[in-house]
């Protein structure tokens, strides 16, 4: 089971000026002004059981970079293995060729999460694992230097790789929901 989907445009952005260093009382600062440098688009997909990432940039986010990757996760997986893969219901994971390449590769079983919920999708969580602790207070002065980056990191993240463990349960979940529900109507009364 392989939770997937793309990061689109991941900026590669150097800092006008250094940081200060972090110092007793001080936190690391960082110029709120930058130069950008092009960006990247980071195809993922985590294997739900051990934790592990497939992951591949491209400077696209079409249908053709969507097969590549199909590609790459046939490749790197055993080949006795049916994959399961969960994803949203962007157009490009529907388009006529890659539900061609679909068939023509019968291992492959593409299931779609509900339109608006991708939260739901785990790779979505480590997106948001991946941008708070490598790319957002980075310095990348070209699009390859954001790339190592991110391969690095996701060596690292490989090496010691963990399923990711649902702690909340689900009426907790229900409850915050209802709760920014009520919060939300309050808001469009007054």
């Amino acid at each position: 089971m392989l939770s997937c989907d793309e990061k689109t445009q991941i900026q590669a952005l150097d800092r006008t000026q250094k940081g200060l260093p972090i110092h007793r009382g001080r936190c690391g600062t960082m110029t709120h002004d930058y130069k950008r440098n092009g960006t990247t688009t980071l195809f993922a997909a985590i294997e739900m059981a051990e934790g592990k990432v497939i992951g591949t940039c491209m400077q696209k986010h079409r249908h053709q970079e969507w097969i590549k990757f199909l590609k790459l996760i046939d490749a790197q997986t055993p080949p006795e293995l049916d994959l399961h893969l969960i994803v949203d219901n962007y157009a490009t994971h529907k388009h006529p060729k890659v539900k061609a390449w679909l068939k023509r590769h019968p291992r492959f079983h593409v299931h779609f999460i509900p339109t608006s919920s991708s939260w739901l999708n785990l790779v979505e969580r480590w997106f948001r694992e991946i941008t708070d602790k490598r790319i957002r207070r980075g310095t990348f002065r070209s699009v390859e230097q954001l790339i190592q980056a991110i391969q690095d990191y996701i060596g690292h993240h490989n090496h010691s790789a963990k399923p990711f463990v649902w702690t909340a349960k689900a009426d907790e979940i229900l409850a915050k929901v209802q709760r920014a529900r009520k919060v939300l109507e309050k808001a469009q009364s007054v």
